[in-house]
Formats: C-alpha cells, sequence, structure tokens
C-alpha cells in the first residue's frame, strides 16, 4: 500500500492563508500594546482610516464604477466592523491578549445561533454541538479570577465584539455576488474607521498624543489589515469555507503563543476553556454525510453467482 494516498497537500491559497493567521494571532498583542498608548476608538479608527485608503489606492480605476447597493452594503458591514474591532480593542484594556483571542474565535460558532434567533434557520445537529462545546469553553475562561458563571468585564465587552464579527460574516454574505469586491471593502473600511471616530464624543476618548510608536502600529496594522482582506477574498475563491475556517481556528492558538513569548501565563483550566473553544470552532464547521444506500447488484451477476 502507497503512503502517497495518504500525503497531506497544501495548496498555495491555502499555505499564504495560514501564513496570514499566524501575524494574524500576532496582532492581539500589538493592539493590546497600542491601547497603552490611545484609546480605542481612536486606534481603531486611525487603523482603518490607513486599511481603507491602502485598498482604495489600489482599486482607483473600478471606484468610479461604484454603485449605492455597494455603499448601503459597505455602510452596514462598515458598522458592524467597527462594532467588532472597537469593543475587542477595548476589551483588551482588561484581559490578555491570548484569553481575548480565544474569546473573539467565537464569532464562529455564533454565526449560526445569529441565523437562527434573526432568520430563522435552524442549526444543524455539529453546528449545536459546537456551540455548546464553545459556550463551555467560556465558562472556564470566565471573570478574572476563574469563577466560574461570573465574566468579567474584559470578558462581557469581548463576547460582545464576537456577536458582532458574527454579524458582520452574515452582513457579507447577504451581499455576497451583488457587490464589486474591491469598491464594498474600500466603503466597509472606511465606513469602519468613521464610525470609531464618531464614537470618541459620546465616550468621551480624548484624542492621544500621536507618539511615533503608536503611529508605527496603527499605520503597520493598516497596511496589514488591507493585505488581509486581499488575500482571503483571492484565496478562497479556490478554498472551501470549511477549510478556510479550520485554518483560521489558528489564531487564536498563535495568539496565545505570541502571548506566551510575552510573558503571558494563563492558568491551566482558562487554556483548558480556549481548547473547547477551538473544539468548538472545529466541530461547528463539519458536515454530517448521509450514507449512500448500496446499489443493487446486476441481475445477470446474480444469475453467475448462483450457477
Amino acid at each position: 500500500m502507497s503512503l502517497s494516498r495518504y500525503a497531506f497537500t497544501i495548496k498555495p491559497q491555502e499555505a499564504l492563508l495560514i501564513v496570514i493567521t499566524l501575524f494574524w494571532g500576532g496582532t492581539f498583542l500589538a493592539v493590546q500594546y497600542a491601547v497603552t498608548m490611545s484609546g480605542p476608538f481612536f486606534f481603531v479608527g486611525l487603523r482603518f482610516a490607513t486599511a481603507g485608503l491602502a485598498v482604495a489606492l489600489l482599486s482607483l480605476r473600478v471606484l468610479n464604477d461604484i454603485t449605492w447597493l455597494e455603499i448601503k452594503a459597505g455602510g452596514v458591514i462598515g458598522i458592524a466592523i467597527a462594532l467588532g474591532y472597537s469593543l475587542q480593542t477595548w476589551g483588551l484594556q482588561f484581559i490578555p491578549s491570548s484569553k481575548s483571542a480565544f474569546i473573539t474565535a467565537m464569532y464562529v460558532p455564533l454565526v449560526p445561533l445569529l441565523q437562527w434567533l434573526c432568520l430563522g434557520r435552524i442549526p444543524g445537529l455539529m453546528p449545536c454541538i459546537g456551540i455548546a462545546l464553545a459556550f463551555s469553553g467560556l465558562l472556564l475562561l470566565a471573570g478574572p479570577e476563574g469563577n466560574m458563571l461570573a465574566l468579567g468585564k474584559g470578558e462581557i465587552i469581548t463576547l460582545a465584539s464576537a456577536v458582532a464579527i458574527a454579524a458582520e460574516i452574515i452582513l457579507i454574505s447577504a451581499w455576497a455576488g451583488k457587490v464589486d469586491v474591491r469598491r464594498v471593502t474600500v466603503v466597509q473600511l472606511l465606513t469602519a474607521s468613521l464610525v470609531s471616530f464618531a464614537a470618541m464624543i459620546p465616550s468621551g476618548e480624548s484624542i492621544p498624543t500621536l507618539s511615533p510608536g503608536l503611529l508605527l502600529v496603527a499605520l503597520g496594522l493598516g497596511i496589514f489589515s488591507a493585505i488581509i482582506q486581499v488575500v482571503m477574498n483571492w484565496a478562497q475563491r479556490s478554498v472551501s469555507p470549511t477549510r478556510a475556517t479550520v485554518i483560521y481556528t489558528g489564531e487564536p492558538v498563535w495568539a496565545g503563543v505570541f502571548g506566551r513569548l510575552a510573558g503571558e501565563r494563563l492558568p491551566l483550566l482558562t487554556l483548558f476553556g480556549g481548547a473547547l473553544i477551538v473544539l468548538g470552532v472545529l466541530v461547528s464547521e463539519l458536515k454530517l454525510k448521509k450514507k449512500k444506500a448500496p446499489l443493487p447488484a446486476p441481475e445477470n451477476s446474480i444469475k453467475q453467482s448462483e450457477g
């Protein structure tokens, strides 16, 4: 028996997604560093302004044909993006980056749950199991002192960001195939930036000192966000959503690795909770295949066997 039949092959597109996911995991630590110098809303606004301008410069030829549907879709999705990333950044002021990454990963099992609550689409068996595993993991990631059923401020804020990100995914799916990816991406990113800057007013957040460190992190993450968006849109044309999700599941794992290298030390129970969330993400994307009924044997072959 040849072992080549069982060789694990990776497409170039999948390899790029793995690299993107690795660096994506490191962004949690970078954002946590940034919020020591800036409020969450200003930083997210600056980050997405950079990303939006970068994508706009690459899309100048197609922006003239933008439609009202693309403006509407990009605007609504941009609001969801602003909520998701602003809340996630706010939460990083209270919890370690690795814990934030694990809680944020709950957006995957939350998608079928939101589809059920908002659209009446009842999730299948595997998504239900995934939701149960992920929420069990969340309980183990509970409050600052590990008390069960006692989520702290940072955990609650980050969980709200996961809900917003799940809503973003549902909204993107609703308009998929109806809009130009480049044009709608520009509107999304710039809307997210404007909403985040506007949120500074009711929150009472002031403009921070624009230190070289803050500008470097914001501009770097902004450009990286633009690269992520372009690579994901390109790679997922030939990579199935399920396989892509499995690759993205590595994000909180890498965040945990980078957090560990930076000196974060999560309790064993917390790490187990994070592992349950990752398992829940994977399980929620599995599909049960029904066994096909065996085809009846040809009549001639039955007669031959009887003879």
